[in-house]
């Protein structure tokens, strides 16, 4: 059986890496995050509207990750964990703190999606700058991050905070995975 395994928290907070990381630990595979890939494509000028495109790209992610896997391991009796590279509520969370709304279908994709356990990314690691983030500053990472965990406290699939360094993040996630499978 797959294990639906979603990293999130706010930028610059090691999620690829971590999700790439985990797919190499556990010879599984991730799904990357679409936004990246949109705001690459699309430009970084977004507007309220193309968060649903991001949501339905995320989806496809996720989705075409999940039939690689299972066509992979077709007669694996034991678990085995898919990473992603966010989820939805990295979306909704952008929007709310954004545009202080979010689209009630991306809501309602959220209520549809499952998922085995959330891997909630600190903000402890050090700011790394690039084209497509936007919050460099401490109280706005504080603040997010809290907007992330508030998602988690409200739903029942279980989660773990990952703090630390690379090498920390990485022990603990392990942990916190190998003790769902």
């Amino acid at each position: 059986m797959i294990k639906k395994i979603a990293v999130i928290g706010p930028e610059s907070t090691g999620k690829s890496f971590l999700c790439e990381q985990l797919a190499t630990h556990y010879k599984s595979n991730w799904a990357p995050e679409y936004a990246r890939e949109y705001l690459l494509t699309h430009g970084t000028h977004y507007a309220y509207e193309d968060l649903y495109n991001m949501a339905i790209g995320q989806i496809n992610k996720e989705d075409n990750a999940l039939q690689q896997l299972k066509s992979a391991c077709q007669n694996n009796e034991v678990d085995i964990p898919l990473f992603i590279d966010t989820d939805l509520y990295v979306i909704k969370v952008w929007s709310e703190f954004v545009f202080n709304k979010c689209d009630n279908r991306i809501l309602k994709m959220i209520a549809a999606r499952h998922y085995d356990m959330y891997l909630l990314c600190n903000i402890d690691l050090p700011w790394v700058a690039d084209e497509l983030r936007e919050y460099p500053d401490l109280e706005t990472r504080e603040k997010l991050f809290h907007y992330y965990k508030d998602c988690l406290v409200q739903q029942n699939v279980p989660w773990q905070i990952i703090s630390g360094d690379y090498k920390e993040r990485i022990s603990d996630a392990i942990a916190s995975v190998s003790a769902i499978l």
